[in-house]
């Protein structure tokens, strides 16, 4: 007999990134936003908008923008989980600081068949997908929508994304780099550390050459995981040797060490942070 679906069914977005088992097994449903490749526009994780094609139009600089889904792709998806027995939906999504995608949301619930509570978690990549996991988990635990969304705000407002880029010029082509717009002036003379603060992106540390910023990267993964046990996940853009390379020195290095996940980003964060991206999410449980 099929497993009937949770009361209150977990909705989140493609920037997420969470593995496709992780996804199956909690039943979350995921709204996709798109890449725009030249005039080319490709759903995020469809064919045509793979990371690598993001990496090499950038290269080339062919235009690389980024679209929220509509209102309609999450009524839609609203629509589905309450035909298949959700009496509620609780819909996550990364900041909307840099994204529109929640403002979509929110719409679409408006007009949902069933209550929806929409959650802005002012994070994004696996800062986003582990708040979203907490939420599907306590609803498993047979934990109410209320539950469900303080379990989300909890681990969002504990987790941290610190991330290296090759270069600042991408985030500055689309718009994203907030207060990192300072570094500009000096962008050839160093290698940018950042991370999310108050949703959004945030200048950290301007280090002299990639090596070191790298190994900074590491230094401040380790001092953040502390003694907690923590989930870490290790995000890359064409730089999958170095994402490896830190994961095995982080395995070595935090003390309670849960979990730790490498993956590439999708199209999306791909096209704001460029090629040599490098971040790491350090999630305590």
């Amino acid at each position: 007999m099929p497993v009937p679906a949770p009361p209150v069914a977990v909705v989140t977005d493609s920037t997420a990134y969470l593995p496709q088992e992780a996804r199956d097994r909690h039943r979350i449903r995921v709204v996709p936003l798109s890449v725009v490749i030249g005039e080319d526009v490709r759903v995020e994780g469809s064919p045509g908008a793979e990371p690598a094609r993001i990496a090499e139009a950038l290269q080339h600089r062919t235009a690389v923008t980024t679209s929220r889904p509509g209102p309609e792709a999450f009524a839609a998806a609203y629509r589905e989980a309450a035909e298949e027995g959700a009496a509620e939906i609780l819909s996550l999504h990364l900041s909307a600081e840099l994204s529109g995608t929640f403002e979509a949301a929110r719409l679409a619930a408006a007009h949902a068949p069933v209550p929806v509570r929409v959650l802005d978690t002012r994070m994004v990549a696996m800062a986003l997908g582990y708040p979203v996991l907490a939420a599907a988990e306590t609803i498993e635990a047979g934990g109410s929508v209320d539950e469900a969304a303080a379990a989300a705000a909890k681990r969002a407002a504990a987790t941290a994304g610190f991330f290296y880029v090759d270069t600042l010029e991408y985030l500055r082509r689309g718009g994203r780099i907030g207060a990192a717009r300072a570094m500009l002036g000096s962008a050839l003379a160093v290698k940018p550390l950042l991370h999310l603060a108050d949703g959004s992106i945030q200048p950290l540390e301007k280090v002299r050459t990639a090596g070191r910023a790298i190994a900074r990267l590491e230094e401040i993964a380790v001092e953040r995981a502390g003694q907690d046990e923590v989930d870490v996940a290790i995000h890359h853009l064409t730089a999958g040797e170095r994402a490896e390379q830190l994961a095995e020195r982080l395995r070595g290095r935090i003390p309670k060490l849960a979990e730790l996940q490498v993956s590439e980003v999708g199209g999306v964060i791909g096209a704001h942070a460029g090629p040599g991206l490098l971040a790491v999410v350090v999630a305590p449980r």
